[in-house]
């Protein structure tokens, strides 16, 4: 069963959100916060799988949330909600640890695998339009991630470039003519390599590294 923490400020699209979360038989949301502090709070007394976080809310704003709640021991995946118009806002909440973002006018269906992929240790990136808002937010080189990437092998490379296109293992698999299984392992080591939590900061690494650039595919 994975449990959800919701923390968003308006009443109204948080109920929907708890109506489709409570409506699976595989997860459950074991609470809800309308500002950051509470969530912060609320996500230190219930413990979480997952903690779905708006990004703009009274008090403190979902980024530093974000890093107080990761900053925790065992702390829970965090799935960042944001809008066209909160780029910035967005990754700077991926960088401060979150294992992904997501448009809040998203369907359902594409939120409820949002929150699986996420308690899976999986990224969310694979979306069209999350590939573009990385396309647009992709940042200067930066010569520190370029010396993690060098340490990578050749095949991990091809990995890592693919990978931050936002494609899935089984279509990391598929391009490269490989295994999931061989994909799974040079994942693990690729984020051991690079001292990443998961796979979204080593996509965020990879753009700042300049491994894959804008509109490349």
């Amino acid at each position: 069963m994975i449990e959800v923490l919701l923390v968003e400020d308006q009443t109204l699209v948080r109920t929907g959100f708890r109506m489709v979360v409570d409506s699976q038989p595989d997860m459950r949301v074991v609470g809800e916060a309308g500002d950051g502090v509470t969530g912060v709070a609320e996500a230190l007394r219930v413990a979480p799988d997952v903690v779905v976080m708006d990004v703009r809310m009274p008090q403190l704003d979902g980024i530093e949330a974000t890093r107080r709640i990761l900053a925790a021991a065992d702390p829970p995946k965090v799935l960042v909600l944001t809008t066209y118009d909160l780029d910035d806002y967005a990754m700077a909440a991926v960088r401060a640890g979150a294992s992904g973002f997501l448009l809040k006018d998203a369907p359902a269906e594409d939120f409820l695998s949002a929150v699986r992929h996420v308690h899976a240790g999986d990224a969310v990136l694979a979306a069209s339009t999350t590939r573009r808002l990385l396309d647009r937010l992709a940042p200067p080189i930066n010569l520190a991630a370029q010396r993690l990437v060098a340490t990578l092998t050749e095949r991990e490379t091809a990995v890592l470039r693919v990978m931050a296109s936002g494609m899935s293992n089984a279509e990391i698999a598929t391009a490269l003519s490989v295994g999931d299984g061989t994909v799974k392992t040079h994942v693990r080591h690729i984020l051991t390599k690079l001292g990443v939590r998961d796979r979204v900061q080593a996509v965020i690494l990879a753009h700042e590294a300049g491994l894959r650039q804008p509109g490349a595919r």
